[in-house]
Order: structure tokens, then sequence, then C-alpha cells
């Protein structure tokens, strides 16, 4: 039994279709996980300490000289709509003046409200929050061309 080179041409096109309306999710940025951090001391271990054991931050020192902050998010992709957050998460590292870690707390995005998920210590306060509010917003926001101009 021979099959004509349309019905293979129609079951392509038909399995492009299906695949093209999948929904895909793209991970961005870099968090790392509670076993990570157990590793950092608070109160102990210094900017530099936390750089070897973790990495570099997503951002930090150029926005803030008090902390580290460790972002991660995850977009999802549907067809022709256009890429939407469906979560975020932050890891805020701060250093006192003599950078030592002072504190460290995982933020999320729920409801469109930055939430504190945990926290170290628990001192610590608004201005934090309202910055972490600035970075939820605004990361991911961005595109080439705001940066590097149009060619």
């Amino acid at each position: 039994m021979q099959v004509n080179r349309g019905f293979y041409a129609a079951l392509v096109g038909v399995i492009m279709l299906v695949t093209a309306c999948a929904t895909m999710y793209r991970n961005h940025g870099y968090v790392p996980s509670d076993e990570e951090l157990e590793s950092v001391i608070v109160g102990v271990d210094t900017r530099g300490a936390v750089e070897e054991l973790l990495g570099l931050p997503t951002t930090g020192g150029v926005t803030r000289e008090d902390g580290f902050y460790y972002i991660a998010s995850r977009w999802e992709h549907y067809a022709y709509r256009k890429p939407r957050p469906v979560e975020r998460e932050i890891v805020a590292i701060t250093f006192d003046s003599e950078s030592i870690v002072e504190n460290i707390a995982r933020y999320g995005l729920e409801d469109g409200k930055v939430v504190v998920l945990s926290r170290r210590v628990t001192d610590g306060g608004a201005g934090e929050i309202s910055f972490i509010r600035q970075l939820m917003g605004d990361f991911g926001s961005f595109n080439a061309n705001q940066i590097f101009g149009d060619p």
C-alpha cells in the first residue's frame, strides 16, 4: 500500500499547527535555592564570600550599595500573544556598612503585589520593599532598542 505525498504534507501541516498553539515557558535569571542560602551566615559572611558561594547577583552595587539582588522570572509564550510574566522571585541579601551580611530575604509576586516569602532577620524596612517593588515591576519590561537604539 502506497501513501501519496499530499497525505504526508497534510500530516506535517497539522503537526506544525498543533505545536504552534502550545504554551511555552521561558525562565530568565537566577535565584539561589534555600539549600544554597543556608550556606550564607548572617552576621559572619562578607560580600566577597557571598559572591564565591552564590555567584554574581543579577543586580546590586550599581543600583544600591547595601545589597545583592538575585532575580528570576518565568514568562508564558502562547501563539501570537505578547509574552507575559507568570512568576517573579527576588532574593535580597543586604550588607551593613562593613560589608557583612545583615539580612537575607526572599520575595515573590502574587496577585500583582510584592510578598515576603522568607526572611532571616525580622528588622528592616519599607525602603527595601519599595525598591523590590520597583524591581518586580521593571524587570523584563525593556527591549534591546531601548538600550542600543534603532539601527
